[in-house]
């Protein structure tokens, strides 16, 4: 690859034939003539970035564009899902294979030194650690690095040079403020950034509304088998979106676009159904592998385009401990029989409602076994609150009013409750909804008979 007249990447092949970067074309016509030297095309590459930017969405939302057609991806939210570092960085190079790109991955607690770790290209027999987890690890790291790296010392380098201070360890101890003097105020905000001593603010990519990706091959194909290397590129870029969405899909098609001109066709389009809605990339593509084998192409192709024809919403995760396709609740109800009778029916519980007004003993837990009778619930004309305490907080008195971090408001009540004479545990209590100088409501009763004291029992939502 050429950029202004030097070369800027190499393959292996051509590295193997003494091909290196920096040289002019000439030179490497004289090394190795049968080399293909291509002309960078900017264009090209900020479409393959986009596009690559949307495939990785199915491992976190946060995906940004950074310099030089870098892509910084935030998955501390996503390590538990995907079984670690080790586990998505394997993910993500699978991906992007199947968009047909290579790739260099860092790994760092700041977005700076990630990227900077991902383009540092060490000397020969230097070694270095591109995945760093701690603090301290990437400041060692980023301390051998020559300054060359960073991007904003590339017009000072060689007075760096001169002045002994090639690597960022020796940067960083010159004065800064001889430093923003003598370079720029743009050096200590991008040392900063990658030593995790200033925040970094992005502008995670914007999510179209509508899915559509087009993709052209790189020569005219005239065999449907070939398709599947362009479309697998597309389908990752599709459940990137679908997995962003929270949608499922149900129809889909790919359309194969054929020559222009005079002589041009309607995109001949190979539809999915299936049978039930998926995200998958594997289920997808082996329904896709499947179609393109039986397909006989009309004309040669040159381009394929992904449309989504039917989507439903991503059907949330099972509720159920043990979930089983096809099971029904008399299965569920046959496994509780075998669990509690391997494990003993005290170890096999499920929540039951019992008949008490009082909150502490309306739910319990009972054998999952036992035959009990189903309890009708009655019309309540109090809200109940999200978070019940296992025991009451006495509330303090301010102003004859409860206090609990400010003086609560009254919204609603009261409610009087009255039980627990039958087993000498009598309640007495007149609950309200209250409200503190914070919007907060808390579920509140004053004790009539034992105290006559104001007491926290809940919490709202």
């Amino acid at each position: 690859m050429v950029d202004k007249g030097r070369i800027i990447a190499v393959s292996q092949q051509a590295f193997a034939e003494g091909v290196r970067v920096g040289m002019r074309p000439g030179g490497v016509a004289a090394v190795s003539p049968d080399t293909v030297i291509l002309e960078r095309s900017l264009e090209r590459e900020l479409i393959t970035s986009n596009a690559i930017a949307l495939a990785l969405l199915q491992f976190t939302p946060e995906v940004a564009h950074a310099g030089d057609f870098s892509l910084l991806l935030d998955v501390t939210a996503s390590l538990r899902l995907f079984n670690g570092r080790a586990a998505i960085s394997r993910r993500i190079r699978s991906a992007l294979q199947a968009l047909g790109v290579t790739a260099q991955l860092g790994t760092a607690p700041t977005a700076m030194g990630a990227w900077l770790l991902s383009r540092w290209q060490p000397a020969k027999r230097q070694i270095i650690l591109r995945r760093t987890v701690r603090m301290r690890s990437l400041e060692r790291q980023l301390d051998r690095m020559p300054c060359a790296y960073l991007p904003s010392t590339e017009n000072y380098l060689e007075w760096l040079t001169d002045i002994g201070a090639d690597h960022l360890a020796a940067l960083r101890r010159l004065p800064r403020a001889g430093i923003r003097r003598r370079m720029n105020k743009q050096v200590l905000d991008e040392l900063d950034r990658a030593y995790g001593l200033a925040p970094e603010l992005f502008e995670w990519i914007a999510i179209p509304e509508v899915f559509s990706a087009r993709i052209e091959t790189f020569d005219r194909i005239e065999h449907a088998d070939a398709l599947l290397a362009g479309a697998t590129g597309l389908l990752q870029q599709f459940v990137g979106w679908l997995v962003t969405c929270q949608q499922a899909v149900s129809v889909f098609v790919l359309l194969l676009e054929h020559e222009r001109g005079k002589t041009a066709i309607p995109p001949m389009p190979i539809e999915i159904g299936l049978a039930e809605p998926t995200w998958r990339d594997a289920h997808l593509i082996r329904l896709l592998k499947e179609r393109l084998a039986r397909t006989e192409l009309v004309a040669p192709v040159i381009a394929l385009r992904l449309e989504a024809r039917l989507l439903t919403a991503m059907a949330p995760p099972t509720e159920d401990l043990f979930p089983e396709p096809g099971g029904s609740p008399a299965d569920f109800k046959r496994l509780l029989e075998l669990l509690s009778a391997r494990l003993g029916s005290d170890n096999v519980l499920s929540p039951v409602e019992h008949h008490d007004h009082r909150p502490e003993e309306s739910n319990a837990w009972a054998a999952a076994t036992e035959k009990r009778k189903a309890v009708n619930a009655e019309d309540e004309a109090f809200e109940r609150p999200f978070w019940l305490l296992s025991k009451p907080i006495p509330l303090l008195l301010r102003g004859e009013r409860p206090f609990y971090g400010s003086p609560l408001k009254m919204l609603k009540g009261p409610e009087r409750i009255e039980a627990g004479w039958w087993n000498d545990q009598i309640a007495a209590r007149d609950y309200y909804i209250a409200q503190g100088s914070d919007a907060t409501c808390y579920w509140i009763y004053l004790e009539r008979v034992v105290d006559g004291r104001w007491y926290l029992h809940g919490m709202f939502g």
